[in-house]
């Protein structure tokens, strides 16, 4: 039987984000085409009630976001130990920076991959397969590695090599794609929704975008920056957004932990996108004629979850701003020299976070972090 065939145990159950469907098997959208969630909350997936008060201690070190166990939909099967990056002082940003680059791929996509790929070894999934401009087909494609199932990556033509090398290193195979960010994207859900040939594997779309698995991955951000502040929310997070893996995934952890009523309120959430590749941006303030080429790992012109992050900015009183490729540069620089060595598109955020001040959406003695989401050393 294959996953989309099985029946679901109810922590994998799915509802949609628009209609009111549910589905009982795995399913990768709607049929109404709009996205899925788990039906089933973060605080409600434990067979016992959460505590009233949170956790006086991470656990066991060993466990790495896995010690929010409770708060995932399914255990931790495929693990590389991830999780527990280091929040640290930033003065020269006057913020605090969640070091999510010092992943086992050197991005925080390995937070939806190992819980993706945990899904996928849940169901019995053979093969899976997941379009991205690198860090997430790299996460995929590693603990897919870790897990034994087989992977292919769409990834556009001009990726990065240092990226594509990460993908084949680990044994799953490129499929480059010439044309745009979008065109990647259709190559691979074509592959999904083939009808397998004879004796193949079923297609699994491990989608950064579309599985639910990975949101519940990256919420774990949310839980980790609470815990390391001793369970006091900042007051705002700034993310580089582009599909909105880490913006929507963190919010949703937040939101999580005042429902578990372990912190107060949800943080605002900023976002920070690349001129010319601003969706959300130009949805609140209109768009403009630049263009970011240099970061590259945000260039989303139709995210699949745009109603869902305008929900969570309407929701926190956040925003999304589009920041210039020059002022990404400068920013990457700046990093640099303090070291942090990221690659350009987590400067988008750092970058924002100074604008924001500047516009007053961030008050001079706000409480902020921001998420440093990808490794320099990718691109040695």
């Amino acid at each position: 039987m294959t996953a989309d065939h099985q029946s679901l145990p109810p922590s994998l159950a799915l509802a949609c984000s628009v209609c009111d469907r549910t589905y009982d098997r795995w399913a990768w959208r709607c049929d109404c085409g709009a996205p899925l969630d788990f039906e089933t909350a973060p605080t409600e997936r434990s067979d016992e009630p959460l505590p009233a008060d949170p956790p006086s201690s991470w656990g066991n070190a060993r466990d790495g976001l896995w010690t929010f166990e409770r708060l995932l939909p399914v255990d931790g099967r495929v693990s590389l130990g991830e999780g527990r990056t280091p929040l640290v002082e930033a003065d020269d940003w006057d913020a605090e920076f969640k070091l999510e680059y010092v992943f086992p791929t050197g991005s925080f996509k390995d937070r939806g991959a190992t819980v993706t790929l945990s899904v996928a070894d849940a169901l019995g999934v053979d093969r899976v397969v997941e379009d991205s401009s690198g860090n997430a087909g790299a996460a995929i494609a590693t603990y897919a590695a870790r897990s034994g199932i087989d992977a292919e990556i769409y990834i556009p033509a001009t990726v990065k090599p240092a990226k594509q090398d990460a993908i084949e290193r680990v044994g799953a195979t490129p499929v480059p794609v010439e044309g745009s960010r979008e065109a990647v994207t259709d190559a691979c859900i074509e592959a999904v929704e083939a009808e397998p040939e004879d004796g193949a594997a079923d297609t699994w779309y491990a989608s950064h975008a579309w599985n639910p698995a990975f949101f519940a991955g990256t919420a774990t951000v949310a839980y980790e920056v609470c815990a390391q502040r001793e369970w006091i929310a900042p007051d705002a997070v700034v993310t580089p957004l582009g599909h909105g893996t880490l913006f929507l995934g963190a919010y949703r952890g937040f939101r999580a932990l005042v429902e578990a009523g372990w912190i107060d309120e949800v943080p605002q959430m900023l976002g920070a996108q690349a001129a010319g590749y601003a969706p959300i941006a130009d949805a609140l303030h209109g768009g403009s004629d630049a263009r970011n080429e240099v970061a590259d790992g945000i260039q989303i012109r139709d995210p699949v979850r745009e109603k869902q992050i305008l929900d969570a900015i309407d929701d926190t009183g956040g925003d999304a701003i589009a920041m210039s490729a020059a002022a990404v540069e400068r920013e990457l620089d700046a990093l640099r020299s303090r070291g942090f060595d990221t690659e350009p598109t987590c400067a988008v955020a750092p970058a924002a976070l100074g604008r924001y001040r500047e516009r007053g959406v961030i008050a001079p003695d706000d409480d902020v972090v921001v998420p440093l989401t990808g490794s320099g050393l990718k691109l040695q």
